[in-house]
C-alpha cells in the first residue's frame, strides 16, 4: 500500500474526484472546456495535492499541499453549486456530491490541524 493511501482524507478525496467525473459526463457538449473542465481540475487537485504533499520532504511542505488541497476543494464547492443553479446537476445529484464533499473537507481539515500540531 502505497503511504497516501492509508489517509482517510485522500480516500474520501478520491472517491469524491471520481463521483465528479462519473456525474460529469452527461454535462452540455459547449460546457467541455468550461464548467466541465474546471469542475474536474477542481475535484481532481484535491486528491492529488494530498499524494503530493505526502511525499514531501518536511512537515510544512506537506501542510502548504493540503492547504493547496483545501482551497480546490472549496473551488469545487462553488462550481457544484454553479452546476445546481444551471440544472446541471439534479437536487439528488447536487446533494450527493457536497455531501461526499464536505465530509472530505472535515477529514482534510483534521489532517491540517494534526500537522499544524506537529510543526
Amino acid at each position: 500500500m502505497k503511504g497516501y493511501e492509508r489517509l482517510e482524507a485522500w480516500k474520501k478525496a478520491h472517491e469524491f474526484a471520481l463521483l465528479v467525473y462519473k456525474n460529469t459526463g452527461g454535462f452540455p457538449s459547449h460546457e467541455q472546456f468550461g464548467l466541465t473542465s474546471q469542475l474536474r481540475r477542481a475535484a481532481l487537485s484535491v486528491p492529488t495535492n494530498i499524494v503530493e504533499g505526502q511525499a514531501s520532504s518536511s512537515k510544512r511542505e506537506f501542510l502548504n499541499f493540503l492547504n493547496i488541497s483545501n482551497r480546490s476543494l472549496v473551488e469545487a464547492e462553488y462550481l457544484l453549486e454553479v452546476c445546481r443553479n444551471l440544472k446541471y446537476l439534479s437536487e439528488d445529484r447536487y446533494s450527493e456530491l457536497d455531501k461526499l464533499r464536505a465530509h472530505a473537507g472535515g477529514l482534510l481539515n483534521g489532517l491540517i490541524g494534526s500537522i499544524r500540531r506537529k510543526l
